[in-house]
């Protein structure tokens, strides 16, 4: 990647869980029945296309005003497979920023995965690799659930590395399923660990949707220590979060990165900012919900909405 003469001062580095964005198409090895066109759900190629739209939109939009673009890497969960992120960077209102992603596919039997979208006039792609979670049952066998993403680039020829999570959900309990997260926690932890031996003080950011709150045991005791900040911390309150629960927000989908980018050197990049993405356009603007994020399923009942998630990110200065 050469260096550009006119660098964009400011960029948006974000995460967006995109609620069970599935195709239309049955795919025999995954349990996608819940969303092919004669199920109950009814999800039609309109429907789909018209998610493919506004999830775009709101993509394209992300971020704070200052940095006058869209997110130069954006990590997602809840995708099905390539073939919609490929409908995704192609859409009316993504196809001029020349989005590349990065994706594989997990053993999660739900059949949704984490990618990696990037511009790629921004952000060059070194490595990757899909980070299984190790997870087993009491009966030894194993439970199956969404690798984690790690990729190491250049941003603007400044190497980072970025680890794109989905964490096990709360279904069975918070409680009773704590120790999922935990393992993930720790098996990220092991790949930072690794990095930081390898490479000289490397700039790494962790994002995803952790199922956990910036507090909870598995990221404060097994994945937070003092190379890692998490802005995320700040921005939970009783009254915003990135998702609602029975009336009570939560903070699952964080961005958390090495406390270098607070250092100042020319030619890199420096923390200045970070935010939830909870525009007006993508909250529940009327009901019992409103100010909630607009989803497109209530249950079974389609409402034609966004995500059940609000977007996070946060932005970088290039020091120049």
């Amino acid at each position: 990647m050469t260096p550009k003469k006119n660098i964009r001062k400011y960029h948006t580095i974000a995460f967006y869980n995109l609620e069970n964005l599935f195709d239309t198409e049955d795919d025999k090895y995954v349990l996608d029945d819940d969303f092919l066109p004669n199920s109950d759900r009814n999800w039609t190629p309109k429907r789909y296309e018209k998610k493919i739209y506004k999830l775009g939109a709101a993509i394209a939009s992300l971020g704070p005003e200052e940095a006058q673009n869209a997110p130069v890497i954006l990590g997602v969960a809840e995708v099905e497979n390539k073939k919609v992120l490929r409908d995704l960077i192609a859409s009316k209102k993504l196809a001029e920023f020349e989005y590349d992603f990065v994706h594989y596919n997990s053993p999660d039997e739900r059949g949704i995965d984490v990618g990696l979208l990037y511009q790629t006039e921004y952000f060059e792609v070194l490595e990757s690799e899909s980070i299984p979670i190790l997870l087993y049952n009491e009966e030894g066998q194993r439970d199956f659930t969404r690798d984690t993403l790690y990729v190491k680039g250049l941003l603007n020829n400044e190497p980072i590395h970025v680890f794109v999570n989905h964490w096990s959900s709360r279904r069975d309990g918070a409680d009773e399923t704590a120790y999922k997260r935990i393992k993930a926690a720790e098996t990220v932890r092991e790949k930072i660990n690794y990095i930081q031996l390898q490479e000289d003080d490397p700039h790494i950011i962790i994002m995803g949707d952790f199922n956990d709150d910036p507090t909870s045991t598995s990221i404060s005791d097994y994945l937070m220590d003092t190379d890692l900040y998490n802005p995320m911390e700040k921005l939970l309150t009783l009254y915003s979060g990135s998702l609602n629960y029975k009336g009570e927000w939560n903070l699952f989908d964080q961005i958390i990165f090495s406390t270098n980018f607070f250092d100042y050197k020319k030619r890199t990049h420096s923390f200045a900012s970070a935010d939830i993405f909870d525009e007006y356009f993508l909250t529940q603007w009327k009901g019992r919900y409103k100010g909630n994020p607009f989803r497109t399923y209530a249950g079974r009942k389609y409402l034609g909405g966004y995500s059940d998630h609000f977007p996070v990110y946060i932005q970088l200065k290039f020091n120049d």
